[in-house]
């Protein structure tokens, strides 16, 4: 059987039984049915943002991709995942850990803490994001004689983005803290790449070059203008909502909680990029750009457990500062399932549209197709865990969901190291998706045996 023939199979099956799921849920989501009827329309509206992002994000690649082509877009991708690793690292830990202390902060009514934490989690990001681009350009220099003079220019380019993209960070976290999912979610993932496609679409028109270049110059507009966009909405509301108090700084309550948040979420974006950063090493930009495309494509699946995670991290926290048990354990089981069934529909959907949705980017696209296959699975398979490491990071066991990743970050390593020499993009794909499926396996198992928590969405309640 086919792996067509299959998916029609399964038409009846698995596929009717998550669309029968999902309606019910959707239904008493919008009735408002349930204690956590506020936390189901958050992650709900956390999810609608991404759909309408993944379409926009999406959208721009293809468009990135056909007006450049495979090679210039490949090099635009590994200079740009630079961005995402540095940038997420510029935080310190930080952007995860304001989810934690700001939910606290307003139960228990500390407004001195809260405007203390919100002045310097943003300064203390600032500051260390323009070091790491300063540093990064001094190395650009240093050793231009080594570097492929193809990604000079643009990797040097890329680097003025560093302090807004962790900037935008740092208020993501912020935001999400607060409950603000629209303005934590709108500028980084609505706002930044519409503007970015608009600053290329000029550049071109204006009788720039459609390169690389040009495309991190336009990622530099886009950045910044995003970032501070959201930084004066952030303030706005702050001050219409929050009571004014003069700041007080926990600052090594906060950094020791942080920094193994810093470990968490460095492991992280490795065990999300290390594909990419390997691959580069044995592979031509234009099968960077092949593989890229399809990891995107398929990537959107994982916005269902972004989307709850984001939705429902800061109730964790506050579950938690309560002492509600019961109702903590109830919270995490049905966040495990609004991860799960969501996902596994949105694989299959991708999956059977997958080959279509490449070729948006060029015909060559589409060899990679396979991929996709590969790397649902991984997807699949830890969404089934739920949003386990915001249940981890709200509950204290930040320094386990770090050891997790650490290892699953090595795991990876190992893996695309082992097997990209021999198997190009489809070994980058089975080391990416293996790693996946064990840091969700170790976090479920520290879940269970650290707080008595069950993760597993299929089990029976």
């Amino acid at each position: 059987m086919t792996v067509h023939d299959s998916l029609n199979a399964g038409k009846n099956g698995v596929l009717g039984q998550t669309a029968a799921t999902m309606r019910r849920q959707i239904s008493a989501v919008v009735a408002g049915v349930g204690e956590h009827a506020p936390a189901q329309r958050a992650a709900l509206a956390a999810l609608s943002i991404r759909i309408a992002s993944a379409a926009i994000a999406y959208a721009s690649q293809v468009l990135l991709a056909r007006l450049m082509g495979g090679f210039e877009y490949g090099i635009f991708v590994f200079v740009w995942v630079w961005v995402l690793i540095l940038g997420g690292l510029s935080s310190l830990g930080l952007s995860t850990a304001t989810i934690r202390f700001i939910p606290e902060y307003l139960t228990k009514k500390r407004p001195g803490d809260l405007a203390g934490l919100l002045r310097a989690s943003r300064l203390i990001t600032l500051g260390v994001s323009s070091a790491v681009a300063l540093a990064g350009l001094a190395g650009l220099t240093i050793f231009a004689d080594i570097i492929d003079p193809i990604y000079l220019l643009p990797a040097s380019l890329i680097l003025v983005c560093m302090p807004m993209y962790a900037l935008i960070d740092i208020q993501d976290g912020l935001c999400r803290g607060f409950g603000w999912i629209g303005l934590a979610l709108v500028p980084p993932y609505i706002l930044r790449p519409l503007l970015l496609l608009a600053a290329f679409g000029c550049a071109v028109l204006l009788g720039f070059e459609a390169t690389a270049v040009t495309a991190a110059g336009a990622a530099i507009a886009s950045a910044w203008v995003s970032g501070l966009a959201q930084w004066l909405a952030i303030e706005w509301r702050v001050r219409r909502d929050i009571k004014r108090a003069a700041p007080t700084y926990q600052m090594s309550l906060w950094m020791a909680t942080a920094l193994p948040m810093l470990l968490f979420h460095g492991f992280e974006l490795f065990l999300q990029n290390t594909d990419i950063l390997v691959l580069s090493l044995y592979a031509e930009p234009q099968e960077i750009g092949i593989y890229f495309a399809a990891l995107k494509t398929i990537g959107l699946v994982s916005f269902v457990h972004f989307a709850v995670g984001t939705a429902v991290a800061n109730k964790f926290a506050g579950l938690n500062a309560q002492g509600s048990r019961e109702k903590l354990r109830r919270f995490v089981a049905e966040a495990a399932r609004w991860t799960f069934w969501p996902s596994l529909g949105a694989a299959l959907v991708l999956l059977a549209a997958g080959k279509p949705l490449l070729w948006l980017f060029g015909a060559e696209f589409t060899s990679g197709y396979p991929v996709m296959f590969i790397l649902a699975a991984g997807l699949v398979l830890r969404a089934a865990m739920g949003p386990a490491e915001y249940v981890l990071n709200m509950l204290g066991e930040q320094k386990s969901c770090a050891a997790v990743l650490f290892g699953a970050a090595a795991l990876n390593i190992g893996l695309n190291f082992a097997l990209i020499p021999e198997f190009g993009m489809y070994g980058a794909a089975v080391a990416t998706a293996v790693s996946m499926l064990a840091s969700a396996l170790a976090m479920f198992a520290v879940a269970r045996a650290r707080l008595g928590l069950d993760l597993f969405a299929y089990r029976d309640r």
